[in-house]
């Protein structure tokens, strides 16, 4: 959010240069000594005080310390301290002193220390250099501070107390990751400033290597207005005068302003060729500001983009992006023709905690078309992941809490929507409010431990939902909004918990749960012209459910110790066995009303409830009354290391974390009493390096292939233990762990500068945390990754199998050249997954990136060419050919 943007010349950077300059300092150096190019400062004129004359005057003045204060006279607001570490000589008939080593100038707010300094108390001015040491270099250069700067180091200076005028030599500095040099800036008392050869570099050694730079011959900077005199372009140290410009002149607002944003240009081979992102930039005020965007494509597709963002500092903000296109492919008049119509919008919103204490409120919305990420190359970004994803949500979220913390009330409005079958779930609003657990029959004035019934814990929560599931088409149509489900359920648990026979805990619940429903659900069979239809009919009015249940159970822990094996000094085998007895009466009980009968086309006679289907469902058919088991292991181990010798050499070595198995057992049901036994489970293997993690389901009963269906009959009478249903495992490996440690640094350290960021450079970090390929470090010299996910589903009559390898990895073939690629397989389509090529060029002050994607529905390549420094991101060349759309 620049003035930068209003630039529309055929020389933009000059201002870029200018209004860079304007905003810093004319007296120094913040960084490094100066030493700049021999055109520009080494012939830079100096104060008539040579060398020879300075060491002669040592020679005759000897060494030593004096400090002096000059009265506020003369027309001075306030005393002038001096001060030298090595010598001082006053000459009489001039009114000139002459400071040596180490000498100190204080004036007001303004500060300078020299090895040379020398005050003028006729004029009120001061002038500072280093000195030639004995190596024959040029050291201890002025160190200037002015009121609100941070120190500034220059080649020498000269500066009047009285007009406040002032020339510096030999300035190099850093503004906003550019650097300038200039061999001369002359400051008056209104604040105007005029620079003799000046250059803007992107490159940070004082005479640039490898740069992008823009010289100046003369400028002068005012508070409102720029002016310069001849510039030119330079590259690779080769000035380019030939792109001259001999003179400009621009405004310099001290706020935002609008202004053409400049497009790129391509050519893409379903769309055509295209002139992408031509726009205006919106400055409204210091609070938000607006893009429009938009691009053209040869054969007819277009699409456009409106960007806004806001911000009040210390109180909230966000921003919200709306887009539309166009797409066109195929030939028209042909049957591959297709003119498809998308749109997307971004809305995000941050409410800062200090802002409103207790209050919160944030949003993050994405929605639209399914087809627009497809359809538009996710905004011509060619992004893996966002093109092949199958889901987009949003969320807007209010909450604030009451009673010093005990009440919290919250509400959201939530969209889910599934991209591969063009389905949606709203939620428009969803609110809940809950209280704290209590212990209602404790006391405030209680001395001593609880009794019993005082740890009965009891808590409140209240839900309202208003609901629809639909496709995307015909979502706003009468009949789609009349599927809205909406109503309330209260929960109330009751809950103790205590310690019996010291080794076992002790859990008892009641869980009380009432839905209050505004629409029921009848079914009936109707004779149609077709034969008999089943039919469901939504039936308006309240109606009242509720369920409850009753559970008790026992838990605790078992130790198991194995003996010394090898290196192994120890293991330690963490058994976690907990049951539970529960309750559930039968809820289709005609008493409760919430079950019918009807007669099916088959004639039979079947059993349902009239919530089925709503948002809270109905209470469970059929008494349950049962144990519930789960077993709980860890294991793990002490090895001698001679790497690790902290504790006496000897490492922990986890070797089975989290190994889960529980299930249920129905002594009332009529059949199936046993439920399906579900494990999981963690590991990591060669020193942490993989982490394997696994979980699975298994079938207690025999499954009959003739009929279909589960028998009533346990799978051990058949000679197997039980059925695995379902197993699933994934694991991902390194083989260069200081890879993976480099890659979090840096985005770490990003993320830091997260709040300073444009979005587009947000946007590019979020692009970095999905894609591992994305960040590049130099430092490393190689890497090797890969990750790998199995699936296997075996309901009993179809197996299922899916199984995808992804791999990832870089090498630097010199320390300036790396090159990573990423590639994968599905084992199930038989096919390689999108593979990419990358090749990274370290300038410097520049990259360069090469990416190529050789086959595929996204095959294109892309050369690069950027400027590190952030306020030149816009700044980069870019040659690109996508057969993105290709048939």
């Amino acid at each position: 959010m620049s003035n930068l943007r209003s630039v529309a010349v055929f020389f933009p950077n000059i201002l870029l240069f200018l209004t860079v300059f304007s905003g810093i300092s004319v007296y120094g150096q913040e960084n490094s000594p100066a030493t700049l190019p021999s055109d520009t400062t080494r012939n830079a004129p100096r104060d008539t005080l040579t060398v020879d004359s300075l060491n002669s005057s040592l020679d005759s003045l000897g060494t030593k310390r004096d400090t002096t204060q000059k009265d506020a006279t003369d027309g001075l607001k306030a005393m002038v301290t001096i001060a030298a570490a090595d010598s001082q000589v006053t000459e009489l008939k001039t009114n000139i002193i002459h400071l040596y080593g180490d000498a100190k100038v204080k004036y007001e707010g303004f500060e300078l220390a020299a090895d040379y300094i020398r005050v003028n108390q006729s004029i009120n001015e001061v002038f500072a250099s280093g000195l030639m040491d004995h190596n024959n270099k040029y050291s201890g250069r002025p160190v200037v501070i002015f009121p609100n700067e941070p120190p500034k180091t220059v080649d020498s200076l000269r500066y009047n107390f009285d007009t406040g005028n002032g020339v510096t030599f030999g300035i190099f500095t850093e503004v906003d990751g550019g650097f300038i040099q200039a061999s001369r800036v002359r400051k008056n008392q209104y604040n105007e400033m005029s620079l003799y050869h000046g250059m803007y570099s992107t490159c940070n050694l004082p005479q640039p290597h490898t740069h992008f730079g823009i010289q100046i011959s003369k400028g002068i900077v005012t508070e409102n207005q720029i002016i310069s005199g001849p510039a030119y372009l330079v590259m690779e140290g080769v000035p380019l005068k030939f792109i001259t410009i001999p003179f400009g002149f621009f405004p310099k607002p001290n706020k935002r302003s609008s202004g053409f944003l400049f497009p790129t240009f391509g050519e893409e081979f379903n769309r055509g060729f295209y002139m992408r992102d031509i726009g205006w930039y919106l400055a409204f005020n210091d609070y938000w500001d607006s893009e429009l965007r938009g691009t053209l494509y040869s054969k007819g597709s277009w699409e456009t983009a409106i960007l806004t963002r806001y911000r009040v500092n210390y109180k909230y903000n966000g921003g919200f992006n709306i887009n539309f296109a166009n797409t066109k492919s195929g030939v028209e008049g042909t049957d591959q023709y297709q003119a498809l119509h998308d749109f997307r919008v971004n809305w995000n919103h941050t409410q800062l905690q200090e802002a409103n204490p207790g209050t919160t409120f944030s949003a993050s919305v994405q929605f639209g078309t399914s087809g627009y990420a497809h359809n538009t190359a996710a905004n011509a970004s060619y992004n893996y992941e966002e093109i092949t994803r199958n889901t987009m949500n949003s969320s807007i979220s209010y909450g604030r809490t009451f009673a010093d913390g005990k009440v919290n009330f919250t509400a959201s409005m939530r969209h889910s929507q599934n991209m591969a079958d063009q389905t949606l779930s709203l939620d428009l609003p969803t609110f809940s409010l809950s209280v704290a657990s209590f212990n209602p029959f404790d006391s405030k004035d209680r001395v001593g431990e609880q009794k019993w019934y005082q740890r009965i814990n009891v808590s409140y929560s209240l839900r309202g939902d208003n609901t629809l599931n639909a496709k995307e088409t015909g979502l706003f149509s009468k009949e789609t909004l009349d599927q809205f489900q909406h109503g309330f359920q209260h929960s109330i648990p009751v809950s103790l918990s205590l310690n019996v026979l010291k080794f076992f805990q002790f859990n008892t619940s009641v869980n009380y749960n009432e839905g209050w429903h505004f629409q029921t659900y009848r079914r009936r069979l109707e004779n149609t012209v077709n034969g008999f239809e089943e039919l469901r009919d939504t039936v308006r009015g309240f109606r009242r459910s509720y369920d409850y249940s009753v559970s008790s159970g026992l838990s605790t822990k078992i130790y198991g110790m194995y003996p010394k094996i090898g290196k192994i000094q120890a293991m330690r085998h963490v058994i976690t066995p907990s049951f539970n007895l529960n309750y559930r009466p039968d809820f289709s009980d005609p008493m409760y009303g919430f079950y019918r009968r009807y007669i099916d086309a088959r004639g039979e006679e079947n059993l349902y409830s009239i919530f089925q289907g709503s948002k809270y469902g109905s209470p469970g058919s059929g008494r349950s009354m049962g144990i519930g088991f789960s077993i709980d292991n860890n294991l793990e181990a002490k090895l001698l290391s001679k790497r690790d010798t902290t504790d006496g050499g000897v490492k922990k070595v986890p070797i089975l974390q989290g190994l889960t198995f529980s299930g249920n057992y129905n002594f009332v049901a009529d059949s199936f009493k046993l439920s399906n036994i579900n494990f999981s489970g963690r590991t990591a293997l060669f020193n942490q390096k993989i982490n394997l993690n696994f979980n699975g389901t298994f079938d207690p009963y025999s499954y009959d292939r003739t009929a279909e269906r589960r028998v009533n009959r346990y799978a051990i009478k058949d000679g197997q233990l039980a059925r695995l249903t379902q197993f699933g495992l994934s694991f991902d490996y390194s083989f260069n762990p200081d890879a993976n440690k480099s890659r979090q640094q840096g985005l770490d350290s990003l993320d830091k500068q997260k709040p300073s960021m444009t979005p587009e450079q947000q946007q590019q970090l979020a692009r970095i945390s999905s894609d591992p390929n994305a960040f590049v470090d130099f430092n490393i010299p190689w890497n090797l990754a890969g990750s790998f996910s199995f699936q296997y589903s075996n309901p009993g009559n179809r197996e299922t199998v899916t199984a995808t390898l992804n791999i990832h990895g870089d090498f630097s073939l010199t320390p300036k050249w790396k090159v990573q690629f990423n590639s994968g397989y599905d084992f199930r389509q038989k096919e390689v997954s999108m593979t990419r090529f990358s090749i990274y060029r370290d300038l410097h002050c520049w990259d360069m990136s090469f990416g190529w994607v050789p086959f595929g529905r996204f095959q294109s390549y892309n050369v690069t060419i950027r400027a590190k420094a952030s306020i030149l991101q816009d700044l980069k060349l870019t040659k690109r050919n996508d057969n993105f759309g290709g048939f």
